[in-house]
């Protein structure tokens, strides 16, 4: 697009009628464009080159258009609907370039009576370690809006899975719902929301908590998390099992050491049962991520001493690249080696889409995943799980799982 009929276009968005200045010697007073170029300019939306020129013929590049949007952005509280709309849908299209002129897109989704809306959806096939094969999808819709410049309100509306061979529907349920209050540097979180913790799918993973959580950014490469709740999320094995329904704290520290990236957590629970009897539990661990160029190794270790033997998770491994869904053809994979102790684990608390509830049970096994972007906003994701062999007497490899997924983004 030539500079200047976007300029036209600019100013009739921002309602720009007065007249201002001749700021750029290449566009005359008689020009055809003259009152767009020079409203816009007097507001401050638009500059020129160094030598006095505006250059309308050229065409108007990404980051130029991306600096138009930063200045409407800044400016949005003076338009009406119509035109606060336009400019939300070229922050959301631009916001890459935003980004890196260091303007938050997340600014527009703060002003009051803004919402946005975003989601996502699946469709996948799996297999689990007894060959039984299931296919299904789900989709996911996420609100946010804003009820001052410091608070957010967040819901999330689900289907849960639907079987497509069963011919079985989800039931649709609002499965996080939160406010977020920010101080500065500091910020409360209140309600149901994401608690995660280690890398890859080793632990905690996409997991809902209720509670409330404050954090705290440690200067520019480091923050603190900590909240009281339970882990709504996490469903025990057995039907006697209680974990979910009592008190948990958690504590969480990441930092980057601009070479690796290193996290620690920590939570413990009040008394509940499990297996019959009861329990409490009291995990610490950490995880470490070093990139090398476009590779990456990363490791977890978990262990609960409180639990039964001091169960325990470890994992390490490597990856290679990332999947961005604005860009096809971008990918990323990762192989690693987990070894798990039954007690540690509930299921339902990581963001595996193979079957957790064995895999993450008592025993060892590879795991494999990768996402492709094939087109801007959607990817496929693969997971595939092998040479599994479950802990004990007796125990023997079990069949591999796996599962493909078509994601879509929006």
């Amino acid at each position: 697009m030539k500079k200047l009929w976007f300029m036209v276009a600019a100013a009739l968005a921002a309602g720009g009628t007065a007249s201002a200045a001749n700021p750029f010697r290449d566009v005359p007073a008689d020009s055809w464009a003259y009152q767009a170029v020079s409203t816009l300019s007097d507001r401050g939306l638009v500059e020129g080159y160094p030598d006095g020129t505006f250059r309308g013929e050229q065409a108007i590049t990404r980051y130029e258009m991306a600096q138009i949007t930063a200045r409407l952005m800044a400016k949005e509280e003076q338009y009406g609907a119509e035109e606060r709309a336009l400019i939300d849908r070229l922050a959301a299209e631009y916001a890459e370039e935003l980004d890196s002129l260091g303007v938050a897109v997340a600014e527009l989704e703060r002003k009051t009576g803004q919402i946005s809306w975003s989601g996502d959806s699946r469709m996948r096939y799996k297999e689990d370690t007894r060959g039984k094969s299931t296919w299904d999808g789900r989709v996911r819709i996420t609100a946010q809006g804003a009820v001052n410049d410091n608070t957010t309100v967040t819901g999330r509306f689900s289907s849960g899975n639907v079987n497509f061979k069963k011919d079985s529907g989800g039931k649709v349920r609002m499965d996080r719902l939160n406010v977020r209050h920010d101080f500065g540097d500091a910020a409360v979180v209140l309600g149901r929301y994401e608690l995660d913790m280690g890398t890859q799918a080793t632990w905690l993973q996409g997991s809902a908590f209720d509670g409330a959580e404050g954090q705290l950014a440690l200067g520019a490469d480091s923050s603190l998390r900590f909240g009281f709740g339970r882990f709504s999320d996490a469903i025990p094995a057995d039907p006697t099992g209680t974990f979910h329904k009592v008190d948990a704290f958690y504590a969480q520290a990441k930092t980057d050491l601009h070479g690796a990236q290193l996290g620690v957590d920590y939570f413990r629970t009040a008394g509940f049962m499990e297996d019959g009897s009861r329990r409490s539990a009291n995990v610490i661990g950490g995880n470490l991520t070093i990139p090398v160029g476009d590779f990456r190794v990363f490791g977890d270790y978990y262990r609960d001493t409180k639990g039964p033997g001091e169960p325990r998770i470890w994992a390490a491994g490597a990856g290679y690249g990332t999947a961005d869904r604005k860009k096809p053809g971008s990918f990323g994979v990762d192989v690693g080696y987990y070894d798990v102790e039954k007690g540690l684990y509930h299921q339902y608390m990581s963001g595996l889409d193979i079957d957790d509830s064995v895999f993450l049970q008592d025993g060892h096994f590879w795991l494999a995943t990768g996402t492709v972007t094939l087109m801007p906003n959607v990817m496929l994701h693969g997971e595939w799980a092998f040479a599994y062999t479950p802990e004990g007497s007796g125990s023997k490899e079990l069949s591999d799982a796996w599962e493909l997924s078509l994601v879509y983004k929006f």
